[in-house]
């Protein structure tokens, strides 16, 4: 019989697995029915929600499923040659408030994942430390990302658990190679 560690890891793969099928089915659904019919408010309003909803709820499964991947030992990162700059940009069009600038540089790295960290990261600091707006400045590998107030600081490590995306993002760049680390009030992600 596996570990314990190794099993817990494994049924939450299998949850988020199997949760995926009526979620895809919802957020069909809820698809075809804004693109096809035309609804009057507060419907149309409603509808988008469900839509918004699904995508969260989507985004929060994979994270989980990437997690359970890499603490059962089974994560198998789609390695990919990607400019670091153009990580940046597209975490940062996950995350309102946030701004993406710098030079960037090729690196090998599950492209995906690193974007939903970097985004992960991002929407941490705005949430939790108040910020009405960050900038992931990026330095070659490293990505600067400013400003990480004191009440974010714990949350964005991962030391303090009130955030799933930044807790896991922690993980997945360190899995990945890379490096997180607080520098005054930014947060330094390093990729490998």
């Amino acid at each position: 019989m596996p570990s314990q560690d190794t099993f817990f890891a494994r049924l939450v793969s299998l949850a988020c697995h199997d949760l995926r099928t009526p979620l895809a089915t919802v957020h069909g659904f809820a698809r075809t029915i804004e693109r096809t019919q035309k609804l009057e408010e507060p419907l149309a309003r409603y509808v988008e929600m469900i839509n918004a909803a699904a995508g969260q709820l989507t985004d929060l499964l994979e994270t989980l499923s990437t997690v359970a991947r890499i603490e059962g030992r089974r994560y198998e990162p789609l390695v990919v040659e990607t400019d670091t700059l153009d990580l940046a940009r597209s975490a940062v069009d996950r995350v309102t408030g946030a701004s993406a600038e710098g030079a960037g540089t090729s690196v090998s790295t599950d492209a995906e994942q690193m974007e939903r960290s970097l985004a992960a990261f991002a929407s941490c600091a705005i949430r939790h430390g108040a910020a009405p707006s960050v900038t992931l400045r990026v330095e070659g590998k490293t990505v600067v990302l400013k400003p990480v107030n004191e009440s974010a600081r714990a949350v964005i490590l991962g030391e303090e658990l009130r955030d799933l995306g930044a807790a896991a993002a922690v993980l997945i760049v360190r899995s990945l190679g890379g490096s997180v680390e607080l520098d005054g009030d930014a947060l330094r992600v390093t990729l490998a």
